[in-house]
């Protein structure tokens, strides 16, 4: 099985959707800004969701999980600029109207429709400023458009698109992200939505899907922060003409496209973390199971000293090891060998003498990776994160004010 990167694709790519989107007003005008979007597929597909684990709960999360569970999917409506979480009855009715409103534009039944809100937690919605935005988005091959609309703090969009090939059909896979703070594992860690023109069975997608995050974009941390809001979504069309996907062969090479589409958003969302100014990646090897693998790798991609420590270009290892030491994964430190880039500065547990300014020259490249091997089994996993830098206290203290 194989995977083709589409150039400048979008999620209008796959046949079968169209998007389009505005600024309502949402956020404040400038070059480029959006604050409405709307997704919409020609038919009714098959959906799939993953969302946030955060206790507490944004209102628009509550309306898709009800209508994803109740019928097939046809459209997603979204803001940027206010979550719709935290205020009360209020959120509901309004995450409904939107909905609503979608619905009644596109001639078909509010529960076709889901919804997502990202901003500030605790602020009502506007719904005048909603209402004409939602009527005045205008639907076409305008998918690039969509992804500028979910930002929030993200400094680009974040888009891919690849094509594999099942069952004698060229199916394609997109994929749109925001995200850049209050990213943390074990949730889904932003918005992310993704399209596919395969014919695959409801059942089959959504463990897919849930495959593919939880080996990405729950992989993610920036912040140690976790959002209200956090929503993984992927509409499938059916339109590629392939037999429908239920297991398999066929299953196998849906999952490599959308796992493919959904690290590469991964990374992304953690090389533009707020403030980030260079990516992290730490792959854990040798891991006894794959639970204590991935705990071990997003307990260190998530340490505030490890991130503070990349910035300043510090190749001070300690702070991965005793990370590591907390995480709760099962290790032998008798065994642990632990890379910066290709530079090995401990080995059977012991340091290794390695030229210091070699190890600071490799930290200043925009990717740092570190890989620690426990050797205690064949299980291994990957984390990203971003360094932590001065601009993130910046964002991060006037995000109201």
């Amino acid at each position: 099985m194989s995977i083709t990167l589409v150039p400048n694709g979008s999620l209008t790519t796959p046949h079968g959707f169209q998007a389009g989107a505005v600024l309502a007003g949402l956020k404040s005008p400038g070059e480029g800004v959006l604050d409405m979007a709307l997704l919409v597929a020609s038919r009714s597909c098959a959906g799939a969701g993953v969302f946030t684990r955060n206790r507490i709960v944004a209102a628009p999360v509550v309306i898709s999980r009800e209508h994803l569970h109740a019928v097939r999917p046809r459209a997603v409506v979204v803001n940027s600029g206010t979550a719709n979480s935290v205020v009360g009855e209020q959120g509901f009715t309004d995450a409904r109207e939107m909905t609503r409103l979608a619905a009644e534009k596109l001639g078909i039944q509010p529960e076709e429709v889901l919804v997502c809100s990202t901003g500030v937690i605790g602020v009502e919605l506007p719904m005048g400023i909603v209402r004409h935005g939602i009527r005045d988005i205008a639907l076409g091959d305008n998918g690039h458009d969509f992804a500028r609309a979910i930002m929030t703090t993200d400094t680009h969009p974040k888009e891919t698109v690849v094509s594999t090939r099942i069952g004698r059909r060229d199916v394609i896979v997109a994929g749109a992200a925001k995200g850049a703070g209050m990213i943390h594992p074990d949730m889904a860690t932003m918005l992310a939505f993704l399209t596919t023109d395969a014919d695959v069975d409801p059942a089959c997608l959504q463990r897919v899907l849930t495959t593919a995050v939880d080996a990405s974009l729950n992989m993610v941390t920036i912040d140690g922060d976790n959002s209200t809001n956090d929503t993984v979504l992927v509409l499938a069309s059916g339109e590629a003409g392939n037999p429908t996907i239920t297991d398999g062969e066929a299953e196998a090479a849906l999952q490599e496209a959308v796992s493919h589409v959904c690290t590469t958003l991964a990374k992304e969302i953690a090389r533009d973390g707020e403030g980030a100014t260079k990516l992290i990646e730490v792959r854990v090897e040798g891991a006894r199971t794959l639970q204590d693998a991935r705990l071990a790798a997003r307990t260190v991609a998530g340490s505030i000293l490890l991130k503070a420590a990349v910035y300043g270009n510090d190749p001070n290892w300690g702070r991965a090891i005793a990370a590591l030491g907390r995480s709760g994964a099962a290790f032998d430190q008798s065994k642990l060998v632990l890379y910066i880039n290709d530079i090995c500065v401990l080995d059977g547990g012991a340091p290794i003498p390695f030229f210091k300014e070699a190890a600071i020259a490799t930290m200043r490249q925009a990717e740092v990776g570190f890989v620690l091997r426990l050797g205690l089994g064949d299980e291994s996993a990957t984390a990203w994160s971003c360094d932590l830098t001065e601009e993130y206290v910046r964002i991060n203290s006037a995000y109201t004010t």
